[in-house]
């Protein structure tokens, strides 16, 4: 059977077949298909976790109890992952495990474009770098072979354009892979120095069998057709590059990039007259083919960042730019990234923006977007769960000024909360911190697309489970002023942040609790919000002066007409949330008449 795939609906066929039996991840951009899709098969116990170490380690123990366990995870998550995974690669393996990295280059969703094959490499691991949907399934399958064999976990590289784009891919059935049994066995599992120190030995030892694998693989391959050019490259880059050259360069196109070949890099390139790198975004190939002394490699042909798309490698490397049709730049109106209409951070970020006494510390999700006009509501942000912490240390040295009366607000998600948050938070309790916290609960995951998370109440299959309370978590974290409020009315937000403020030497929390506007509602949403977004705003030309005042609240339902200077707000977008009507001026916005 054949189906036209995402690689990321790819790699969880592979999953499938494989014989895989838990598979865990956080969502994230562009890797979060893949758990979705994984959770379809009822053979793999599929589950999300509150952040990639958890999900990591989890998937560790399921591999040490003797199952193929898998996880998935953008590039920043690996950071997040980090630690387990550098001494999983000393531990090695019982059941096989593989984990995918899906990297960002062009930055489309990511704070950065950090390249992963480099994880690989500091942490002397395999790595795989498919380059089609059917290579992303096939090279999964390999990659749990590998793993057992080899006694080590597997890496596999995706990027954006591979995890999101589709092709073909045969489809075969599941091959059931049995329980290995565990026998305890304390110099190979547990890495105290004494054993991690024979462990370092052993890694070294895999990585020379796995050098000989990388030479004779035939998921490294040469394809030779015209001399003078050759391209080196992995994964997406080779698709790229052969839609400029086509058949008019010699290809070796790298899928086992750790270790990567040298006999083969060598042979190769002596073949053609030059040679070209083609990689995203490291000179992660590049630096290993000039150690092996190839001369004829073209250095620095390429940009360091961003997407090697055809254009970019036609540009730079035959100095050639398309036809473009030409237009006048001037008529074509710029259309940032926004809240949703009826977006529950609009509240929050309307009010954060006036004040003038506070530095706001963001954190990952789309709450990100405050720091634009019109609420300008956002200093700087750093990674997942970082505003709290970051707050923490500002605050501190804030304090240390004379006469300082500035506050420090972090503001971050739900689900960003109990990714990393949890921790800060505790931080800024345990230190007698006295900044204050944000945390906008908007009842699910919602920049990645609605994932379930910890404080949902529902699992990844939508099974009912224990749903945390953050006021309770908040409060056991050792917080003891705490206030919950509907970010969609301005006066509650105000009178919080008033509240926050007011509290000179000790740590206070502000929960915004409100469903993000495109979320499906449960029944407890609708019990506890008494069925949010069922009347829309509209504006009385007659009373409205044309101030824009209600425009500062940034919604796209609104727009304003110059010739008439009037403000109309779009039925079809309006969900009634009723900022805008809270802050006219002339009482001009009203709820719509029945």
């Amino acid at each position: 059977m054949k189906q036209l795939m995402t690689g990321n609906e790819a790699i969880a066929r592979g999953v499938y077949e494989a014989g895989v039996k838990f598979a865990s991840a956080y969502p994230g951009t562009p890797s979060t298909e893949i758990l979705e899709n994984i959770a379809t098969y009822k053979e793999i116990d599929a589950e999300w976790a509150n952040n990639e170490k958890v999900a990591l380690e989890a998937v560790i123990g399921a591999s040490l109890a003797g199952a193929r366990s898998f996880a998935s995870m953008k590039h920043v998550g690996l950071n997040v992952a980090a630690d387990p995974i550098m001494t999983a690669s000393y531990i090695g393996v019982n059941g096989g495990m593989v984990v995918v990295t899906a990297d960002e280059p062009g930055q489309h969703s990511s704070q950065n474009e950090q390249d992963n094959r480099n994880y690989a490499k500091f942490g002397k691991m395999p790595m795989y770098e498919p380059s089609t949907s059917q290579e992303c399934k096939d090279m999964v399958i390999e990659a749990f072979e590998l793993s057992e064999k080899y006694d080590t976990p597997v890496i596999i590289r995706m990027t954006t354009r591979l995890c999101h784009s589709k092709g073909v891919v045969e489809c075969l059935d599941r091959k059931e892979v049995g329980i290995k049994e565990y026998v305890k066995d304390v110099k190979k599992n547990l890495a105290v120095p004494a054993h991690a120190r024979v462990m370092r030995r052993n890694v070294e030892a895999r990585m020379q069998k796995l050098l000989q694998l990388s030479e004779e693989t035939p998921l490294n391959r040469v394809e030779m057709n015209d001399t003078k050019i050759g391209i080196i490259a992995s994964g997406m880059c080779i698709n790229f590059a052969k839609e400029v050259f086509k058949k008019d360069a010699s290809y070796l196109d790298l899928g086992f990039t750790n270790p990567l070949p040298e006999k083969l890099i060598v042979d190769f390139a002596a073949k053609v007259d030059k040679v070209y790198v083609v990689e995203e975004n490291d000179k992660y190939i590049e630096d290993h083919v000039k150690a092996l002394g190839v001369t004829n490699i073209v250095k620095d042909a390429l940009p360091p960042y961003g997407e090697m798309t055809p254009d970019v490698i036609r540009q730079s490397i035959l100095g050639i730019s398309r036809e473009k049709v030409p237009y006048n730049k001037e008529l074509v109106v710029p259309r940032p990234p926004s809240f949703c209409a009826g977006c529950p951070h609009r509240g929050a970020f309307y009010q954060l923006g006036k004040r003038k006494d506070i530095v706001i510390a963001g954190d990952i999700g789309c709450y990100a977007l405050g720091f634009a006009a019109p609420y300008n509501a956002m200093d700087y942000s750093y990674d997942m769960g970082s505003a709290i912490s970051t707050a923490h240390g500002f605050q501190k040295v804030l304090n240390m000024k004379e006469g300082n009366t500035k506050r420090v607000v972090a503001v971050l998600g739900d689900s960003t909360f109990f990714h990393t948050g949890i921790n800060s938070l505790i931080e800024v309790a345990y230190n007698k911190s006295n900044c204050i916290t944000m945390i906008l609960d908007n009842r699910i995951t919602g920049m990645t697309g609605h994932q379930q998370n910890p404080g949902s109440g529902f699992t990844l299959q939508g099974e009912v489970t224990e749903q945390l309370d953050i006021q309770a978590l908040v409060k056991d974290c050792g917080i003891k002023h705490i206030k919950i409020v509907n970010p969609n009315n301005l006066k509650e937000v105000e009178e919080a942040l008033d509240w926050a403020i007011a509290i000179k030497d000790e740590p206070s929390v502000i929960i915004t609790r409100w469903p993000c506007v495109l979320k499906k509602l449960s029944e407890q949403d609708i019990e506890e919000f008494d069925k949010p977004f069922k009347e829309k705003c509209v504006v009385n030309h007659d009373k409205c002066i044309g101030c824009k005042k209600c425009m500062k609240t940034g919604c796209p339902a609104l727009s304003f007409n110059k010739e008439d200077k009037k403000v109309t707000i779009k039925a079809t977008d309006c969900v009634g949330c009723e900022v805008c009507k809270q802050v006219c001026p002339k009482d001009a916005i009203v709820k719509e008449a029945k």
